[in-house]
């Protein structure tokens, strides 16, 4: 609908991408199950009695502060069943710019599919604008779920994976290899260490870099109606 559209296009132009596009995959996987017109007047209800009586910039930002905390409590709360999810794709050989376990997994197509499986929630595609999604945080206050990032070319964030707790992290290495479980303490991945990320709503990537989320988004919403 044209409403729905501008509606969308105004939101996304004032809300972390991150959120948005999680709301959007759970949005459109209601939208795709039968709703009774009695269902349908009930969340209107509730949409009307959460939305503030100010301006829609204000409600805006109000409701994805909201969202914001409820994706933060998801990744934390289901923490066990992504990682355990994560651990079933273990040994599904490493594939460069391939995004499903069937044709193979690279280290940033890993992740962004453990996440988009297990939580509807849909990360930017390189390890590079993950890693300005949520917020920092340091190595000693890691927990499951957090995403951890590494200089494997000689560049920032060229690497990433997810913790799994006990100083341990899964993802898929490189050419050769397959996804599996490393020590952050090894050597290699201890020199390598660049950082950690917090999933918790929020996000600065830029404004074509929010664009490209909003288009993934829309072809997903386009494969789910052809389905």
């Amino acid at each position: 609908m044209p409403f729905q559209s501008d509606l969308l296009k105004f939101l996304m132009k004032r809300a972390p991408a991150a959120v948005f596009c999680s709301l959007v995959l759970v949005a459109q996987s209601g939208l795709a199950a039968d709703v009774t017109p009695d269902a349908a007047k009930d969340a209107s209800a509730d949409i009307a009695r959460d939305v503030p009586k100010e301006s829609m910039f204000q409600a805006g930002k109000t409701y994805f502060s909201r969202v914001s905390d409820r994706l933060a409590d998801s990744v934390t709360g289901k923490s066990d069943e992504l990682i355990n999810r994560a651990m079933e794709v273990i040994g599904v050989r490493y594939r460069w710019d391939a995004e499903l376990p069937q044709s193979g997994l690279d280290g940033s197509s890993f992740v962004g599919y453990v996440f988009k499986d297990k939580l509807g929630f849909l990360l930017p595609r390189k390890s590079t604008q993950m890693s300005r999604v949520g917020k920092a945080i340091t190595r000693e206050e890691l927990q499951p779920g957090d995403l951890v990032f590494f200089n494997t070319m000689r560049l920032t964030f060229s690497h990433v994976g997810i913790y799994v707790g006990d100083n341990k992290f899964i993802h898929s290495p490189s050419k050769g290899t397959s996804v599996r479980v490393d020590d952050l303490s090894s050597l290699y991945w201890d020199k390598r260490f660049d950082g950690a990320r917090r999933l918790d709503g929020s996000d600065s990537l830029g404004d074509s870099e929010r664009q490209e989320l909003l288009n993934e988004v829309n072809k997903l919403k386009r494969k789910s109606r052809s389905l």
